[in-house]
Protein backbone atom coordinates (compact mmCIF):
# COMPACT_ATOMS: atom_id res chain seq x y z
CA UNK A 1 0.00 0.00 0.00
CA UNK A 2 1.03 3.32 -0.98
CA UNK A 3 1.63 5.80 1.74
CA UNK A 4 -1.69 7.92 1.28
CA UNK A 5 -3.91 4.90 1.55
CA UNK A 6 -2.26 3.96 4.57
CA UNK A 7 -2.85 7.38 5.98
CA UNK A 8 -6.61 7.69 4.90
CA UNK A 9 -7.02 3.91 6.68
CA UNK A 10 -5.25 5.34 9.88
CA UNK A 11 -7.76 8.76 9.58
CA UNK A 12 -10.70 6.12 8.95
CA UNK A 13 -9.48 3.99 11.96
CA UNK A 14 -8.81 6.48 14.12
CA UNK A 15 -12.19 8.50 13.81
CA UNK A 16 -14.09 5.49 13.89
CA UNK A 17 -12.21 4.38 17.25
CA UNK A 18 -13.16 8.25 18.56
CA UNK A 19 -16.79 7.85 17.79
CA UNK A 20 -16.71 3.83 19.38
CA UNK A 21 -14.84 5.13 22.40
CA UNK A 22 -17.86 7.98 22.86
CA UNK A 23 -20.51 5.47 22.26
CA UNK A 24 -18.70 3.65 24.99
CA UNK A 25 -19.15 6.22 27.26
CA UNK A 26 -22.53 7.04 26.43
CA UNK A 27 -23.44 2.92 27.21
CA UNK A 28 -21.55 3.27 30.34
CA UNK A 29 -23.50 6.65 31.69
CA UNK A 30 -26.74 4.64 30.70
CA UNK A 31 -26.38 1.81 32.29
CA UNK A 32 -24.68 2.62 35.44
CA UNK A 33 -26.21 6.57 35.90
CA UNK A 34 -29.53 6.29 34.39
CA UNK A 35 -30.14 2.78 34.58
CA UNK A 36 -33.97 2.67 34.05
CA UNK A 37 -35.36 2.01 30.61
CA UNK A 38 -33.23 2.85 27.77
CA UNK A 39 -33.98 1.95 24.49
CA UNK A 40 -30.72 2.50 23.27
CA UNK A 41 -29.31 -0.13 25.98
CA UNK A 42 -32.56 -2.12 25.10
CA UNK A 43 -31.21 -2.59 21.08
CA UNK A 44 -27.41 -3.25 22.28
CA UNK A 45 -29.02 -5.92 24.75
CA UNK A 46 -31.20 -7.55 22.16
CA UNK A 47 -28.30 -7.23 19.02
CA UNK A 48 -25.30 -7.80 21.23
CA UNK A 49 -24.67 -10.93 19.43
CA UNK A 50 -24.43 -9.09 15.93
CA UNK A 51 -22.56 -6.50 17.45
CA UNK A 52 -19.98 -8.77 18.94
CA UNK A 53 -19.26 -10.55 15.76
CA UNK A 54 -19.27 -7.23 13.81
CA UNK A 55 -16.68 -5.55 16.37
CA UNK A 56 -14.50 -8.30 16.59
CA UNK A 57 -14.40 -9.28 12.84
CA UNK A 58 -13.34 -5.91 12.04
CA UNK A 59 -11.00 -5.88 15.00
CA UNK A 60 -9.60 -8.71 13.76
CA UNK A 61 -9.24 -7.99 9.76
CA UNK A 62 -7.35 -4.68 10.68
CA UNK A 63 -5.35 -6.34 12.47
CA UNK A 64 -4.43 -8.58 9.91
CA UNK A 65 -4.28 -5.88 7.02
CA UNK A 66 -1.82 -3.85 9.19
CA UNK A 67 0.52 -6.98 9.37
CA UNK A 68 -0.19 -9.05 6.89
CA UNK A 69 -1.00 -6.00 3.87
CA UNK A 70 0.89 -3.17 5.18
CA UNK A 71 3.55 -4.87 6.89
CA UNK A 72 3.90 -3.88 10.46
CA UNK A 73 5.63 -6.62 11.83
CA UNK A 74 3.08 -7.17 15.50
CA UNK A 75 5.36 -7.17 19.24
CA UNK A 76 5.05 -9.81 21.50
CA UNK A 77 1.83 -7.87 23.11
CA UNK A 78 0.10 -7.84 20.06
CA UNK A 79 0.79 -11.20 19.72
CA UNK A 80 -0.74 -11.74 22.90
CA UNK A 81 -3.97 -9.22 22.60
CA UNK A 82 -4.11 -11.46 19.44
CA UNK A 83 -4.04 -14.62 21.14
CA UNK A 84 -7.51 -13.32 22.90
CA UNK A 85 -9.10 -11.69 20.03
CA UNK A 86 -9.29 -13.88 17.16
CA UNK A 87 -11.07 -16.73 18.84
CA UNK A 88 -13.68 -13.87 19.44
CA UNK A 89 -14.75 -13.76 16.17
CA UNK A 90 -15.89 -17.78 15.99
CA UNK A 91 -16.98 -17.48 19.53
CA UNK A 92 -19.33 -14.62 18.82
CA UNK A 93 -20.07 -16.11 15.01
CA UNK A 94 -21.16 -19.71 16.71
CA UNK A 95 -23.43 -18.15 19.44
CA UNK A 96 -25.05 -15.75 16.63
CA UNK A 97 -25.84 -18.88 14.41
CA UNK A 98 -27.05 -20.69 17.83
CA UNK A 99 -28.33 -17.52 19.08
CA UNK A 100 -26.65 -18.75 22.49
CA UNK A 101 -26.47 -15.54 25.36
CA UNK A 102 -23.86 -18.13 26.73
CA UNK A 103 -21.16 -16.47 24.89
CA UNK A 104 -21.02 -14.19 27.69
CA UNK A 105 -19.60 -16.68 29.90
CA UNK A 106 -16.77 -17.79 27.46
CA UNK A 107 -15.98 -14.49 25.75
CA UNK A 108 -15.95 -12.55 29.25
CA UNK A 109 -12.53 -14.06 30.23
CA UNK A 110 -10.52 -14.04 27.14
CA UNK A 111 -11.73 -10.33 26.96
CA UNK A 112 -10.75 -9.48 30.11
CA UNK A 113 -7.27 -10.41 29.99
CA UNK A 114 -6.70 -9.04 26.35
CA UNK A 115 -8.26 -6.14 27.79
CA UNK A 116 -5.66 -5.63 30.63
CA UNK A 117 -2.95 -6.87 28.03
CA UNK A 118 -3.91 -3.63 25.84
CA UNK A 119 -4.07 -1.26 29.21
CA UNK A 120 -0.22 -2.55 29.47
CA UNK A 121 0.47 -1.98 26.13
CA UNK A 122 -1.18 1.43 26.13
CA UNK A 123 1.21 2.16 28.94
CA UNK A 124 4.39 1.21 27.37
CA UNK A 125 3.62 2.97 24.38
CA UNK A 126 2.30 6.45 26.13
CA UNK A 127 4.81 6.69 28.92
CA UNK A 128 7.56 4.39 29.07
CA UNK A 129 10.80 6.31 27.94
CA UNK A 130 12.72 3.02 26.87
CA UNK A 131 12.71 2.46 22.82
CA UNK A 132 14.28 -0.62 22.52
CA UNK A 133 12.98 -3.88 21.60
CA UNK A 134 10.31 -5.53 23.79
CA UNK A 135 11.85 -9.27 22.80
CA UNK A 136 14.24 -10.88 20.60
CA UNK A 137 12.20 -10.55 17.23
CA UNK A 138 13.45 -6.24 17.20
CA UNK A 139 10.41 -4.97 17.21
CA UNK A 140 9.39 -2.41 19.81
CA UNK A 141 6.11 -2.19 21.57
CA UNK A 142 6.27 1.76 21.98
CA UNK A 143 7.61 2.01 17.99
CA UNK A 144 5.17 5.01 16.54
CA UNK A 145 3.72 2.87 13.41
CA UNK A 146 0.62 4.64 13.63
CA UNK A 147 0.33 8.12 15.35
CA UNK A 148 -3.10 10.72 13.90
CA UNK A 149 -5.26 13.30 16.08
CA UNK A 150 -1.96 14.13 17.86
CA UNK A 151 -0.30 11.09 18.69
CA UNK A 152 -3.73 10.13 20.23
CA UNK A 153 -4.74 7.30 17.93
CA UNK A 154 -2.29 4.24 17.29
CA UNK A 155 -1.97 0.60 17.06
CA UNK A 156 -2.39 0.27 21.12
CA UNK A 157 -5.09 2.75 21.27
CA UNK A 158 -7.18 1.01 18.55
CA UNK A 159 -6.21 -2.59 20.00
CA UNK A 160 -7.56 -0.96 23.30
CA UNK A 161 -10.68 0.19 22.06
CA UNK A 162 -11.67 -2.76 20.54
CA UNK A 163 -11.39 -4.64 23.69
CA UNK A 164 -13.18 -1.96 25.34
CA UNK A 165 -15.96 -1.96 23.18
CA UNK A 166 -16.42 -5.87 23.17
CA UNK A 167 -16.24 -5.84 26.76
CA UNK A 168 -18.79 -3.11 27.03
CA UNK A 169 -21.26 -4.63 24.60
CA UNK A 170 -21.00 -8.23 26.88
CA UNK A 171 -21.46 -6.13 29.94
CA UNK A 172 -24.75 -4.55 28.48
CA UNK A 173 -26.19 -7.59 27.55
CA UNK A 174 -25.53 -9.53 30.85
CA UNK A 175 -26.36 -6.79 32.94
CA UNK A 176 -29.14 -5.10 31.34
CA UNK A 177 -31.10 -8.13 30.62
CA UNK A 178 -30.93 -8.51 34.41
CA UNK A 179 -31.70 -5.60 35.59
CA UNK A 180 -35.00 -5.45 33.39
CA UNK A 181 -36.67 -8.29 33.27
CA UNK A 182 -39.99 -6.98 33.13
CA UNK A 183 -38.99 -5.80 29.32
Amino acid sequence: MNQMAIHNLNIFLGVSAIILQILVLIVLFLLFIRSKKSSFLKFIEKNFLIIGFLLSLFATLFSLVYSEIIGYTPCHLCWFQRIFLFPQVFLFAIALWDKDRRVIRYSLPLLSVGFIIAIYQNFIYYFASNPFACDLSGVSCSQRLVSEFGGYISIPMLSLTSFIALLVVLLTAHFYKNKNLDL
